[in-house]
């Protein structure tokens, strides 16, 4: 890590940022000559700056605050290392951080350790995900009172409808496209393909899968980041908020995987289209944990708005091959790479919750050997099916209570999170759906 710096003596300062649970970069900005205490000591910050509302205020009943008197954790550098802040005028580093108790144990609160203990039941089971994560997003010229698409800096004219896989409105953008995958090269996130969505201004970018779960996460947080800092340094916003339209498709984050057994062979794959039994046991793992895990894929209150029949956005509880309108959808394809696609979370998620909750989920299912009921065919939307919670409230009260989410998290992040979430749903009813988009738009 330290070579890094001194291969790049142009960086002046570092920014050491750890993800709270609402996936929100909290740290420090520290002068590059004092790195090196940094990357040998770590930093240090209160236990309950991992666990603020969305705003950045402090959990009024939160454990983690007078009770224990605000206590420090300690913070170290992650496997990730140094990597630039294209975003930034001044030559800038970011160093990501995890947090550790005073005597070395992981702080059960902080998101990224929530992945790493699912991972590590994966590791002692000799297996291994291979994950990869389709970011939607939005482009909003918010200057106004009004959201809008921003101009096209080639033509000056504004989009007045999503054009789906539309090359035109790619390349109305496309020096911020080039910025931005220059700046995926620099941060070395393996962004892959970008298309035009259904919502007005809306791209989606898929990053690249590999066999690194806790790096696939890594990928979507530091990704979120860079998009919306790149988007400011061209003169508009970028937001994964879940639906900032009112009459568009909101934005998701699928998640596809996979998994590798000690020889590196895909255990979904027996040669075939309809995969193994194993595949279905994971496919069951994340339908039985779906209805305590809605919190997870939906987490202000903006995200259920995008979670409507016919949007895009799975709103019952079922599973399909090559089927869109399903909450798990098996692609079709070359048999070895037979994957499952999980398409309920929005773009406003915590990625780490995210994957723990995916992943947690299927491992649950494969260790039960659980099967599923039969694959829907035709629209899901018309099916009768049980239902994902459809409002925050609700979501909470089943994540806090739910069997399966207690065997995939840590009490004191399940215990964190729900006061988190029921802080923030008694202030957001006072407020207007503009000051709520106000709030989301740059923050998820």
């Amino acid at each position: 890590m330290k070579n890094w710096l001194r291969k790049n003596p142009q960086v002046r300062t570092i920014r050491v940022a750890a993800a709270d649970l609402n996936g929100q970069a909290r740290g420090k900005r520290v002068p590059s000559r004092f790195a090196d205490k940094v990357v040998e000591d770590g930093t240090r910050f209160p236990m309950s700056v991992l666990n603020l509302d969305i705003r950045g205020e402090d959990i009024h009943d939160s454990p983690l605050v007078y009770e224990t008197g605000d206590r420090d954790g300690v913070l170290k550098p992650t496997e990730r290392g140094f990597m630039p802040m294209p975003w930034l005028d001044a030559p800038t580093a970011l160093l990501p951080i995890w947090m550790f108790h005073e005597d070395g144990r992981p702080f059960a609160g902080d998101p990224r350790h929530a992945l790493h203990a699912v991972l590590e039941r994966y590791r002692l089971r000799g297996l291994t995900p291979v994950c990869a994560v389709e970011l939607e997003f939005f482009l909003i010229d918010d200057s106004g009172r009004t959201l809008q698409v921003p101009p096209s800096p080639r033509s000056g004219k504004r989009r007045v409808a999503g054009e789906i896989l539309s090359l035109r409105a790619l390349d109305q953008f496309d020096v911020f496209f080039t910025d931005l995958y220059d700046a995926c090269e620099e941060m070395d996130i393996p962004a892959d393909t970008a298309i035009s969505e259904a919502g007005l201004g809306q791209f989606e970018i898929n990053l690249m899968h590999g066999d690194d779960a806790m790096r696939a996460a890594d990928d979507a947080w530091l990704f979120k980041m860079l998009v919306k800092g790149m988007a400011r340094k061209h003169g508009f916003a970028a937001s994964f908020m879940a639906k900032p339209y009112e009459d568009y498709a909101g934005s998701g984050l699928h998640m596809h995987f996979s998994v590798l057994d000690q020889n590196g062979k895909n255990i979904f794959d027996n040669g075939s289209d309809d995969g193994t039994d194993v595949l279905r046991h994971a496919v069951a793992g994340c339908l039985k944990a779906m209805p305590g895990s809605a919190l997870v894929f939906a987490p202000h209150a903006n995200s259920f708005d995008r979670m409507v029949p016919g949007s895009h956005a799975p709103t019952g509880i079922s599973w399909a091959y090559e089927n869109r309108t399903a909450a798990i959808r098996v692609p079709s394809g070359n048999p070895a790479a037979r994957r499952i696609e999980h398409r309920v979370a929005g773009g406003d998620v915590n990625p780490y919750l995210l994957l723990t909750a995916v992943l947690g989920a299927a491992l649950n299912g494969i260790e039960d050997a659980d099967l599923p009921p039969a694959p829907i065919t035709g629209n899901a939307y018309a099916a009768e099916l049980p239902q994902i919670p459809g409002d925050w409230k609700s979501a909470i009260d089943v994540f806090e209570s739910d069997r399966q989410v207690k065997r995939i998290f840590h009490p004191e992040l399940i215990q964190n999170f729900v006061l988190t979430k029921r802080q923030e749903l008694a202030y957001m009813e006072e407020l207007t759906p503009a000051e709520q988009t106000a709030l989301y738009l740059d923050t998820v």
